[in-house]
């Protein structure tokens, strides 16, 4: 791994507040870590030098809940609801095979690294067979990033025609694959964790806190959970079923928490428990306001993080995520002035908050603070480049640069991503993928460009939308609806 010197930029650094100062500096990286930061750095001739010039170096972003094995579904989901969601995205797994797993995982990883994305928790609900969650892993291995790849005991889809789902979702193989994969990790020389990811609550405290406890022995250190508190769904608290079965910890990471009540924000505070806003799919699909930034939960801004959820859905951006929580707040706070024949005098939340958001409280929520998620000598090397000269960056960059990242860029502005003080994007443009060696067998190469990934993808979504064209998505929603115990009477056209 050679040394890295980047050369008079602009970085991004937090002070102890969480204040965010840009500062013209040289960044030394020696192997993984940041080894200096000062005004002026000799290079030695074994070092590669990267020009900064008019150039922004931010943390990299993190991502604390991704679905990342659904590349091959994006496009289909733009104008459905969370229900309508369930059948055509989430329960399409069931029509993925090992090798779709693979690249679809890959995929995803690769658009979250040329978004600026250096770590993700993935919720990886794919969890077909051994194979499935084995060949994802090597995905995520072979793309670069750094990962949290949070294993999931998944219900599975039994049947479409007609449509069920199975009963077990907890056979013995679940678990025994858990217990061979942490006794494998961590992955990628260590970029690569295990997580859980765990959604089966309905099989009551006995059997949860039996697979938390062996998930802990294994030493895993993220748990995940999806929690919508609303009528599609219920109005029961994740947080408070947690707390009341003794799991609520620091380990447990909540996604979306929308419809959360105060006594949960208090809940998640006190047990220094975290939550990840995914602000695309929570507005469009009804879940919620995102949590993040709401005024009448107490301590939850500093419990949040941000996820991009599905990029099925929406862009692989945590930057897309940061502008729509941000502005999606404003919205929600300037209107109780307007309603009322008032309006506010200064605006509410700022760019640096949100910018947050997506880097030390992400690192925070993942228990990672000392490592990622800011420039500070001594932690890891995941940095993210923008060029402050594009048609978007120019004068805003050299101006305001926290602003400039938040709401001017986009991934088209990001020139390099170094993740692990490995250089994954340069000149705007992915590296090479070196394909891990688990999967050689399966792709038939050691090495992969940009056009053959999206060569396979391609092919991989050919071959699924051959099996799914047929199948009756409207009857297995119906069915869903049903095994799901949701209340029809309160899903209606208009109100």
């Amino acid at each position: 791994m050679a040394s890295l010197l980047l050369k008079g930029g602009t970085a991004l650094i937090h002070d102890t507040s969480d204040h965010v100062k840009a500062i013209k500096t040289d960044i030394l990286i020696e192997g993984n870590k940041i080894a200096k930061i000062e005004p002026e750095i000799s290079a030695s001739p074994t070092v590669e030098v990267i020009d900064c010039t008019d150039k922004i170096v931010s943390p990299g972003f993190i991502d604390t809940h991704h679905h990342l094995w659904q590349t091959q579904l994006k496009g289909r989901h733009a104008d459905e609801l969370l229900l309508d969601y369930m059948i055509t995205g989430n329960a399409q797994s069931s029509n993925f095979t090992p090798a779709d797993f693979f690249w679809g995982e890959l995929g995803g990883c690769l658009e979250a690294i040329s978004a600026g994305t250096t770590t993700v928790v993935d919720h990886a609900h794919l969890n077909y067979s051994p194979e499935a969650s084995k060949l994802a892993i090597s995905a995520t291995v072979s793309s670069g990033i750094r990962s949290i790849f949070c294993y999931c005991p998944t219900s599975r889809v039994a049947s479409w025609k007609p449509f069920s789902m199975s009963r077990q979702p907890l056979e013995p193989w679940v678990l025994t694959t858990l217990e061979e994969l942490a006794g494998q990790a961590p992955f990628g020389d260590g970029r690569v964790t295990l997580g859980l990811a765990f959604d089966l609550y309905f099989l009551g405290k006995d059997v949860v806190a039996s697979v938390f406890s062996k998930a802990k022995s294994l030493g895993i250190r993220t748990i995940t959970s999806h929690y919508v508190r609303n009528a599609q769904f219920s109005l029961a608290s994740t947080a408070e079923l947690l707390h009341g079965f003794g799991l609520l910890d620091e380990s447990i990471l909540l996604s979306h928490a929308t419809g959360a009540t105060a006594e949960d924000a208090r809940l998640l505070k006190e047990a220094n428990a975290h939550v990840s806003t995914t602000p695309s799919t929570e507005l469009q699909m009804a879940l919620g306001q995102p949590v993040c930034f709401r005024d009448d939960l107490p301590g939850m801004q500093e419990q949040s993080s941000l996820g991009v959820d599905c990029h099925s859905n929406n862009a692989g951006s945590v930057v897309g995520e940061m502008r729509l929580a941000l502005q999606a707040a404003r919205g929600t706070w300037n209107d109780k002035f307007n309603e009322k024949g008032k309006a506010p005098k200064v605006v509410n939340k700022t760019v640096e908050e949100v910018f947050n958001l997506g880097t030390i409280q992400g690192a925070r929520a993942v228990g990672m603070e000392d490592q990622i998620g800011s420039i500070a000598i001594g932690k890891t090397a995941d940095l993210v480049i923008f060029d402050g000269t594009t048609p978007a960056m120019v004068c805003a960059a050299q101006h305001e640069p926290v602003a400039a990242v938040v709401l001017h860029s986009s991934p088209a502005d990001i020139e390099t991503v170094i993740v692990d003080g490995n250089i994954r994007k340069a000149a705007g443009r992915l590296g090479k993928v070196e394909v891990d060696e688990i999967a050689r067998k399966e792709v038939g190469k050691a090495t992969l460009d940009w056009k053959d990934v999206a060569r396979e993808l391609l092919k991989s979504r050919e071959a699924l939308q051959r099996k799914i064209q047929d199948l009756d998505f409207v009857e297995a929603k119906k069915r869903m609806i049903r095994g799901y115990y949701i209340d029809e009477s309160k899903l209606v056209d208009e109100i």
